[in-house]
This record gives C-alpha cells, sequence and structure tokens, in this order.
C-alpha cells in the first residue's frame, strides 16, 4: 500500500509566495479546512507567520528561493524545492495561489502526478484592456497553466469570461469561487466603545478632520501614487480629510514607494501606520475607505471596509466593481486618475450625510455578499473531487459562469 492510501486523512498542500499569505489571506481557511478533516500543510518562503499558522495546526514547509522578485535563477531554484517538497510530502492535492506559484505549481504539480491539483485565480495579472505586450505573456502563461490544473477557482466573474473566452479553457474546469470574510469578526458592533478615539489620538487625527483609511503594500501598482497625489490636492485646499496608510513597504518589487515619497506625504499629514494586525479596529477609526488600485481580483481589505460600514472610494476595475456599488456603497473612479480621486475623496468628506447613507448600504451589502463561508463550501466542493477522480469536473459550460 502506498503512503497515500495509508493515511486517514487526505494530504492537503496550499502554495504561496510568501508566509503572510498562508495567515492573513487563507487563514480561516485553512483553518477550515482542517476542521473539515484534511491534513494541511503550508508551502511558501518562510517567515514570522509560520509560528501562528503551527498553532492552528498547519504544518509549514518552506520554500527559501519563492520570492515576489523577477530573478530566473532564484524561480529555477525555487522549481527544484518545490518538487522536491512534493515528492517528500506526497500530497493528495496541491492548492496554488498568486501569480508565480500557481504558474509554476500547476506544472510541477502534474509533472510529479499530485492526484489533484486546484488553482485559485485571485486576479489575472493583465486585464483586457492592457497593452498586449503586457497582455499576452501574462495570457500565454496562465493559459498553458490553466490546461494542467483540474479545477481553476475563480474569485472574480469577468475573469471567468476571460478564460474560458480569451485564453480558451475548458469551461468544465472553470468555476466562480467569489471572496469572502470573517464576518463575526468585522462587525462594527464587536468594537469596544473608545477604541475610535484612541487610535485617531495616536494618529494625530483631530475630532473635526475625517480620516480616510487604505490598507495596502506600498507599491505602484495599488495606485499609492495617485493616492498621495490626490491627498496633495485635497492638503492644499484646505479639505479637512487625513489619509492614514496601513501596510508594509514591498522591498521585493520593482515598483516599491520610495523614500522621498513617504516624506513627501507625511509633511502634507499622512499617516503611514506599517503592518498591523488590529484591521477591525483600524476601520472602526476612519470614516471611509479608499483604493487607487490598478488591478485586482476581489480586494479583501475593501470588503472589510464595507462590512464595518465604511464607505468605499474606488477605482473602476474589475474587482472594485464588483464590491463597491457605485452610487449606493460609494463611488468609482478612473484608474491612474488622481485629480477624479480626489474630487470623489472630497465630495464623500463634506457630505456628512451621504457618507452615513453609503455606509448603511456597505453593511448591507457585506451581510448578503462576503461570506467567507461561501467560499469555504465551494472550494471543499472542488477537493471532493478527489474521491470522484478528476474527470468528475466536467458540467455544463454554461454553469461554469454562475456557480
Amino acid at each position: 500500500m502506498t503512503e497515500r492510501g495509508r493515511r486517514t486523512r487526505p494530504r492537503l498542500v496550499h502554495l504561496t509566495t510568501t508566509d503572510m499569505s498562508l495567515d492573513w489571506l487563507l487563514g480561516p481557511q485553512l483553518r477550515a479546512f482542517v476542521d473539515a478533516g484534511y491534513e494541511v500543510i503550508g508551502m511558501s518562503a518562510p517567515g514570522p507567520h509560520v509560528a501562528g499558522l503551527r498553532a492552528d495546526g498547519i504544518e509549514h514547509v518552506p520554500l527559501s528561493a519563492f520570492t515576489r522578485s523577477n530573478d530566473l535563477r532564484s524561480d529555477v531554484r525555487g522549481v527544484r524545492q518545490l518538487a522536491a517538497a512534493l515528492r517528500q510530502t506526497a500530497p493528495d492535492i496541491l492548492h496554488t495561489h498568486n501569480p508565480k506559484p500557481g504558474v509554476l505549481g500547476r506544472i510541477v504539480g502534474r509533472a510529479v502526478r499530485v492526484p489533484l491539483v486546484v488553482n485559485t485565480q485571485h486576479g489575472l495579472y493583465a486585464q483586457p484592456d492592457d497593452r498586449r505586450k503586457r497582455r499576452w505573456p501574462v495570457y500565454a502563461a496562465e493559459g498553458f497553466a490553466g490546461r494542467l490544473s483540474h479545477v481553476e477557482l475563480v474569485q472574480n466573474e469577468e475573469d471567468v469570461a476571460t478564460l474560458v473566452d480569451t485564453l480558451h479553457l475548458p469551461a468544465d474546469r472553470v468555476r466562480h469561487l467569489g471572496n469572502g470574510i470573517d464576518l463575526d469578526r468585522f462587525d462594527p458592533a464587536t468594537i469596544d466603545s473608545g477604541t475610535r478615539d484612541e487610535l485617531r489620538r495616536e494618529w494625530g487625527i483631530g475630532d473635526d478632520e475625517v480620516l480616510a483609511l487604505t490598507v495596502s503594500r506600498l507599491v505602484r501598482e495599488k495606485g499609492i501614487v495617485e493616492l498621495l497625489e490626490a491627498a496633495r490636492t485635497l492638503h492644499a485646499r484646505d479639505v479637512p480629510l487625513r489619509l492614514v496608510v496601513v501596510g508594509p513597504i514591498d522591498v521585493g518589487k520593482h515598483d516599491v514607494l520610495d523614500e522621498t515619497m513617504v516624506a513627501d506625504a507625511e509633511r502634507d499629514g499622512v499617516v503611514f501606520t506599517g503592518t498591523r494586525d488590529d484591521m477591525p479596529e483600524c476601520y472602526a477609526a476612519a470614516d471611509l475607505y479608499v483604493t487607487a488600485s490598478w488591478r485586482e481580483g476581489m480586494p479583501r481589505a475593501a470588503m472589510e471596509a464595507t462590512a464595518m460600514g465604511l464607505p468605499v472610494v474606488a477605482t473602476d476595475i474589475r474587482g472594485n466593481r464588483q464590491v463597491v456599488a457605485d452610487g449606493e456603497t460609494g463611488l468609482l473612479t478612473p484608474v491612474r486618475d488622481s485629480a477624479s480621486l480626489a474630487e470623489a475623496i472630497e465630495m464623500l468628506t463634506t457630505d456628512d450625510a451621504q457618507r452615513a447613507k453609503f455606509a448603511s448600504a456597505a453593511r448591507r451589502r457585506a451581510l448578503t455578499e462576503f461570506d467567507q463561508q461561501r467560499v469555504i463550501e465551494r472550494t471543499l466542493d472542488a477537493y471532493r473531487l478527489l474521491d470522484d477522480g478528476p474527470s468528475a469536473v466536467r458540467r455544463d459550460p454554461e454553469e461554469a459562469r454562475s456557480s
């Protein structure tokens, strides 16, 4: 009998670039899979989140060569490390995430004959309106890797159409997953009284100022430059707004924000908090949420803010459109347009009644649309193909678009 045959629980590996993704983005799902009877292992570059994962019953296998940087030699080492790790752990299911582990993981997973390979498409790294030079390398890689997985779980319904109609992936392998959050954790009713005032004092926000919060890595593709330009414009107009940015400087990215931009923004009153783990409290301290990202799958932070009853100003891109109901729970603005972004933020800053109206609608939308339990059940449904055999994925092509 093989090692797989002797197990009492199916072994499930989740592959990401960093341990932070395993912990913060996937943690609730991984714990749910443990509760559902799976032996769960995370694979990623090692880091400070490994201890927390192990405390929750999730083992971790380090892949030191996995990075976000574009380094071919490191990628080759990563492929070798991953192949060795998969042969050693012999998982029943490999579930891949993020652009680089998603592509490399699907290829290596099939090469070492993992019985079931599942990929979550968190958001295609190129969009239909991107220039061909950017779009087609991404499409070529995703089109190839997508034919190797048994199931593609796609967060954004717009990407479902791209994968099936443009990349011609088999429609019976593509499932709309959506995205969700812990609605019990992100509930404004659970925040202690006084927390809002305490955090605002910590950040130096006056009682007469509106606090706009953004949660993001400090890289250009997240629209941070446009957001800081909008904050500077509003500061020059004496609009009573303060921007608070929660998130790390991502030193592994080529488009990381430089220190001069950070210093200039601080002189305009912008507050940079770095990484925090008290996000419900941070949202409770804010009056509105802003994201100026250039591309998203289905942004978790915007969903969290919505659940906390914050109106959202966001760029009009795939992903944001699925979270923000324009004119109902917030406002959508053109991408890479700091002037339009500033106008939308100013409108909500100076109109207390509109902010309150959007805030109430935002919480209602989150309760009906953003429950992470739905995502967990859809993922577990994909895993059940292990018992039925990968050929059981065959479904009506139209169902891929609506499920």
